[in-house]
């Protein structure tokens, strides 16, 4: 009789660490990234300047989505420090959305009608190189709770406004007291009825999604949406999908929003699988965004035509709710604009 053999499943080291921990020890130097990937350095172009410039930070979590040996893993290209970032190139500037000129007190951008961006924390988990905010001065607009006064009697004086966004940085980069808090202070501004969250966290440390932050946003008080931010089919995975769920069973909206970015995802195949798989984890395709002319990274620019024809290929090819708008944002306009 043959016996049964039963085989443990041994689960990495990360995903029994806490979601600050994984924060706090995220992968900062280029020869620990390059040994964990099993890379040396002729295969993978690491500039030291650019990361001087802009640091690298990947959380270990997010990097064993990648795969080893492979220098243009489409996750890795994302974050690794290249010297393609020191071409100076024409057009492309440190605040390419002119933030700084609405930035009426530190802690809010007021770009659009109706609704106010908050840079809830200037921390992020991960470094994304193509970041329109990778100049932004972030010490001067991260207030603390004693501080955010000012801007929430901005949004006080303003009804007009109905919708706040947390922002940053990564807003979820904060602990759940500190956002708890603020919640309550933004929930006694009558005239706002959503909150939206823009973050990678759920992404990249899917541990991010506990108790401790769904319970803050399971309330009654406001409509919450969360846009998660994926590029790629490869940062979705069984644990992505398992706090999607979370989310969605408290009440949260998920939504997507993409960078179209050279090398990465500027293909229909591409795009066409991650609609669908966005789509089967609970989240809603939104927007592809052409990329921002940010200073550093305009080695992941991919032509308005090319975007063009990407967007009709997946009319031709999705039904039309796993089809995102594809736009661009040009500064000082009220609105982003279809590409």
């Amino acid at each position: 009789m043959k016996k049964t053999v039963m085989v443990t499943k041994i689960e990495p080291i990360w995903q029994h660490q806490s979601w600050q921990d994984e924060l706090s020890n995220a992968i900062c130097d280029k020869k620990q990234l390059l040994k964990l990937l099993e890379l040396n350095e002729s295969q993978l172009n690491l500039s030291v300047n650019a990361a001087l410039k802009f640091p690298l930070r990947v959380p270990t979590s997010y990097l064993n989505k990648m795969q080893k040996g492979n220098p243009l893993d489409p996750l890795l290209l994302q974050i690794a420090p290249l010297v393609n970032e020191l071409v100076n190139t024409p057009n492309f500037t440190e605040d390419p959305l002119l933030e700084t000129e609405r930035n009426p007190v530190p802690g809010i951008i007021h770009k659009y009608q109706g609704r106010v961006l908050l840079i809830t924390s200037g921390a992020c988990a991960i470094n994304c190189r193509y970041c329109f905010r990778r100049h932004f001065p972030y010490q001067d607009n991260n207030p603390s709770l004693k501080d955010w006064q000012a801007s929430l009697q901005y949004v006080q004086e303003r009804p007009d406004i109905d919708e706040i966004i947390l922002s940053g940085g990564d807003p979820l980069a904060a602990n759940d007291k500190y956002l708890r808090r603020l919640i309550e202070q933004i929930a006694e501004i009558s005239h706002v009825k959503r909150l939206r969250i823009h973050s990678r966290l759920p992404l990249v440390i899917p541990q991010r999604v506990n108790d401790d932050l769904l319970s803050w946003m399971d309330t009654d008080r406001f409509d919450i949406s969360m846009v998660i931010h994926a590029n790629h089919p490869n940062e979705l995975d069984s644990l992505t999908a398992q706090g999607f769920k979370s989310l969605r069973q408290h009440g949260v909206t998920l939504l997507n929003q993409s960078v179209l970015l050279a090398g990465i995802n500027d293909t229909a195949e591409i795009l066409i699988e991650l609609s669908k798989k966005l789509f089967s984890q609970g989240v809603l395709p939104y927007y592809v965004h052409a990329l921002d002319k940010v200073a550093g990274a305009s080695h992941f620019d991919v032509t308005a035509a090319k975007g063009r024809e990407l967007q009709q290929q997946l009319l031709d090819n999705l039904p039309g709710y796993l089809v995102p708008k594809f736009v661009y944002t040009e500064p000082g306009s009220t609105s982003k604009k279809p590409l």
